[in-house]
């Protein structure tokens, strides 16, 4: 039987990228993005609804976000919805859900016009990397 785990996000940034390393060396970058909903309630008031998502990638594109993504840049993710549970200080079993994103196409340029390290913007072309599945044994938390 077939299945299907895919997630499709346009939104802003939320939080810079925080990248880290797993003890087999391989680069994991996660941040957090705003995906907004506007509606018209029955009343006819005009509402907007913000869902906040934790996005992780890996490898290069784990470094493309890194070096690229700020807070209120805007983005198009597309990955597989991940559950990752742990046992927190307290006892507690703690679970959170998360975007295991193999794409990530940034949608508008960058504020400066040359960064700081003499980098230019990847293209869309260029952001666009496929992304290896890592095993659970790779994860740096």
């Amino acid at each position: 039987m077939a299945s299907l785990n895919k997630v499709m996000l346009i939104g802003n940034i939320g939080s810079d990228p925080e990248m880290r390393f797993t003890p087999t060396g391989s680069p994991v970058t996660s941040f957090a993005m705003a995906v907004s909903r506007n509606f018209t309630t029955r009343e006819g008031e005009r509402r907007q609804e913000t869902e906040w998502f934790t996005v992780v990638t890996w490898n290069r594109l784990a470094e493309t976000c890194n070096q690229f993504l700020t807070k209120g840049r805007r983005a198009y993710v597309e990955g597989r919805l991940k559950t990752r549970s742990w046992e927190g200080q307290d006892g507690q079993k703690r679970f959170r859900n998360e975007i295991i994103a193999n794409r990530v196409v940034f949608l508008d340029r960058q504020v400066s016009s040359t960064p700081a390290d003499g980098a230019s913007t990847p293209s869309a072309d260029e952001t666009a990397i496929p992304q290896d599945d890592m095993d659970a044994e790779d994860l740096p938390f």
